[in-house]
């Protein structure tokens, strides 16, 4: 800190500058580590719930770890009444009961979405199979 009264002054103009405008790189640098921080506390979360789905997973107890088959099995079944066992159940009630009556129409989009993407997860989980890259 310098004793005469230009620099003194000076660094009385600048301080007060800086306090009504802020440089714009700090300003930038704090928003980057807020965000840094943010991705870092986002990234432990879900390793954290990666290390709770492998627990589940490798349990026995059919409450915990069997939700997941139970979710595919909803899947089938759904697709099951609605691609083969509803036409089936309409063409013969039609043709050999003359029925052309109402038959229970049940909305599959959520579950067929589900479907395809645990048929797509299985897909990757063979692909990994197939390259080796899989442990146990």
């Amino acid at each position: 800190m310098a004793f005469d009264p230009f620099t003194a002054g000076f660094d009385l103009v600048k301080t007060g500058l800086d306090k009504f405008f802020p440089d714009a790189n700090e300003e930038l640098r704090g928003k980057l580590n807020l965000a840094a921080s943010e991705i870092a506390n986002n990234f432990a979360l879900q390793m954290g719930q990666l290390e709770i789905n492998k627990t589940e997973a490798a349990s026995s107890s059919l409450f915990v770890s069997g939700w997941r088959p139970a979710v595919g099995w909803v899947c089938v079944a759904a697709l099951g009444y609605v691609a083969i066992f509803d036409p089936l159940a309409r063409f013969v009630a039609t043709v050999l009961f003359n029925y052309v009556g109402i038959f229970p129409i049940i909305n599959t989009e959520i579950t067929m979405q589900i479907l395809f993407a645990l048929l797509g997860l299985g897909a990757y989980r063979t692909y990994e199979k197939t390259q080796g890259t899989v442990s146990k």
